[in-house]
């Protein structure tokens, strides 16, 4: 089963934006142990979100709106898709992960099992 990590930190956490080289190091070693182990898929951070856009629709309106989002509290930080064989193995993955970013107070991690594409066709009847 292939799974979603989502990291949220705060917008004005400068602990959680800050690539410190000891940041990368923890990453770096994270995403090797995950790789050696077959479990690591991908994943990427994003930058600030000053730097991004939300597209929002409304019944038939779309509409395209620049950050920074002032109502935002946490914010998406970045992501990992790994492979696990259950919830619960993801979860481990999930805890091991928010340790990389010592020194940010405040964060969370969501777990969220993705759609394989043999799923799709019993999901559509």
């Amino acid at each position: 089963m292939r799974f979603l990590l989502m990291h949220r930190v705060p917008e004005d956490a400068d602990a959680a934006w800050t690539a410190s080289p000891e940041l990368h190091r923890r990453m770096n070693a994270f995403v090797e142990k995950l790789d050696a182990n077959g479990v690591f898929l991908g994943g990427e951070g994003v930058h600030k979100p000053s730097k991004g856009a939300a597209v929002r629709r409304r019944g038939a309106e779309i509409k395209s709106i620049d950050g920074p989002f002032a109502e935002a509290k946490e914010v998406i930080g970045g992501f990992v898709i790994i492979n696990a064989k259950d919830l619960a193995e993801a979860k481990v993955v999930a805890e091991e992960y928010i340790t990389c970013f010592a020194g940010v107070e405040e964060m969370s991690v969501e777990v969220r099992q993705l759609i394989e594409p043999e799923e799709i066709p019993e999901l559509l009847t």
